[in-house]
């Protein structure tokens, strides 16, 4: 009964999968095998000299291997070279077994040049900043007043006329200086923000700043700039209270020249202009006389809060009704000479290079806005000069389109026009003392260029144009990295004997009197001088970064050395 029992099936609970069946016999100690094991009797040659370093549970036994051809050449695992791998033709695709290089840039440029190469790189290629010292607290300035202070500063350099990107470099350099790498500013016609992210893993902070108000005062942007220069030099230690009260004094200094001071040099530029045309001193007097009331006109439009388009209308009122004026009482004054040099007091050059530039190098939101708005001021130019050419057409004024093209050949006369002119220019766009020599120098030179190529050369005048622009930026540059400042005093008001006034008031002329084609043909000369002038300045600047490297740490002002930092 007990063997009965015991021939009983088990259940399958009580067998193992791994147990053998029964009737199977088993020599010696029962072990299990593996899947992977080479069956009995199976042996692997090995290649001589090769040595097995690591043993695993899939290995094979003493004395068992799998046959291979004697020209196979052994086999590594995953993380071993391939054969084929050459290390002086590796990969681009994966990052170098060293890692990515550092970036590091030279401290012998401006800052300028600096800030605007590692904004054109990727945040995680740029280079990190060195430790600030410009805060007593461990933790680092606050980051709110960082970019409160950064905001503030952008917003003086874009209401004065800076460039989108050169703000974008110096709103980077002032974050950088104090220990915000991460930041990201974004500059447009009237917007300006910042991000700024401590980490990948933490949250952005995000400012902004609305441009409500513009104004022409190059001695503040100058003022700003030395700002961010000292900011970014690691010599000068600028705290961050310090640097409050720098731009609270900047911003409440006073314009360094009166408003009867403007409304002189308002009519020195037009006489300056009208002698360019071929005018006498009778015209130089007479254009003078117009501009002046045009300017007075305009700043009590100003002053009732009327916008710029409306006070571009009334000051081009003024020098056309003269000029009409000196025709009707029949007196022997060249009247289109004198029309021309009150426009070139009202034709927006600076507004025109600043959205060039813009369009340029990218800003193409910023670049057209500011085309925008030179376009609407052109068109309240046009608007007065033709409202009062149209009434002098209709009271019997017969202007002589021919009239102002009799250039003088005195090239001394010229120069020295073109001089006062760009002294004039200066006055009007509130530079500083110092840099009114250079650009007059500068507006010496660029007529000079364009005199050898027009009038001597009998080259095409917007291919001179281009050319004595061309020289005005690249001077410009180089005086601008000597002083450590914007380009803008140094080639603005330099451009300014270059700006087509006589072709703008041959086109008005033309489509006062009937003459719709020829008055377009000389308005698209016009415009094409404009962009002449603006690719050029813009180009003689590229041309100066790329190839030239002036200014270092060693060539600073002595201002800097002498402050006891």
């Amino acid at each position: 009964m007990t063997d009965a029992k015991d021939r009983k099936p088990k259940s399958d609970e009580a067998r193992s999968g791994f147990s053998p069946p029964g009737g199977a016999a088993v020599d010696g100690e029962m072990s299990t095998t593996s899947e992977f094991a080479i069956p009995e009797g199976l042996a692997v040659h090995r290649t001589p000299g090769a040595e097995a370093e690591t043993t695993s549970e899939f290995s094979l036994p003493e004395g068992m291997g799998v046959p291979q051809a004697p020209s196979a050449e052994p086999e590594g695992s995953a993380f071993t070279t391939p054969s084929t791998y050459s290390a002086k033709q590796a990969p681009t695709a994966f990052t170098p077994p060293s890692g990515i290089p550092v970036v590091s840039l030279t401290k012998d440029v401006p800052w300028q040049d600096r800030m605007r190469t590692m904004l054109r790189m990727p945040v995680a290629e740029r280079p990190a900043p060195e430790p600030s010292q410009r805060s007593t607290d461990e933790s680092g300035p606050a980051v709110p007043r960082v970019l409160d202070l950064t905001l503030r500063i952008g917003e003086l350099l874009l209401a004065g006329g800076e460039g989108a990107e050169d703000v974008e470099a110096a709103m980077f350099a002032v974050c950088r200086s104090y220990g915000l790498d991460r930041c990201e500013p974004n500059v447009t016609f009237t917007l300006l923000a910042i991000s700024y992210q401590p980490s990948l893993v933490d949250d952005p902070v995000t400012a902004s700043r609305t441009v409500r108000r513009r104004g022409t005062d190059y001695t503040r942007l100058a003022a700003v700039y030395q700002l961010v220069d000292d900011l970014s030099d690691d010599e000068t230690a600028v705290s961050l209270e310090e640097a409050y009260r720098r731009l609270a004094e900047i911003r409440r200094n006073r314009h360094p020249y009166p408003g009867w001071a403007l409304t002189g040099a308002s009519g020195l530029l037009a006489g300056a202009a009208s002698v360019l045309v071929g005018g006498d001193l009778l015209v130089f007097v007479a254009a003078a006389l117009g501009a002046m009331l045009g300017d007075r006109l305009a700043w009590l439009c100003a002053g009732r809060g009327l916008p710029e388009f409306y006070q571009f209308t009334v000051a081009a009122m003024p020098p056309a009704a003269i000029g009409v004026a000196l025709t009707l009482v029949h007196a022997d004054v060249n009247a289109s000479a004198v029309i021309t040099g009150g426009l070139f007091a009202l034709l927006p050059g600076r507004a025109l290079v600043a959205g060039v530039q813009d369009g340029l190098t990218g800003f193409y939101i910023t670049a057209s806005a500011r085309l925008l708005e030179v376009l609407y001021f052109f068109v309240g130019i046009v608007a007065g000069v033709l409202l009062v050419l149209y009434f002098g057409v209709q009271l019997g004024a017969r202007l002589n389109p021919d009239g102002a093209l009799g250039i003088s050949d005195q090239p001394v006369l010229l120069i020295g026009a073109s001089m006062l002119l760009s002294l004039a220019f200066a006055v009007l766009l509130q530079q500083e003392r110092s840099t009114v020599v250079w650009v007059t120098l500068n507006g010496g030179v660029a007529w000079v260029v364009y005199g050898a190529m027009h009038l001597a050369g009998e080259i095409s005048p917007v291919a001179s144009t281009a050319a004595a622009a061309g020289l005005v930026g690249l001077f410009g540059q180089l005086l601008s990295r000597y002083q450590f400042a914007s380009a803008l005093p140094y080639t603005t008001a330099a451009i300014g004997p270059l700006l087509p006034g006589s072709a703008t008031y041959f086109g008005l002329l033309a489509i006062a009197q009937n003459e719709i084609d020829e008055g377009l043909v000389s308005l698209s000369k016009a415009v094409a001088l404009a962009m002449a002038i603006a690719i050029g300045v813009n180009l003689g600047s590229e041309i100066s970064r790329m190839f030239l490297r002036i200014g270092s740490a060693e060539k600073r002002r002595a201002a800097k050395r002498t402050r006891g930092f």
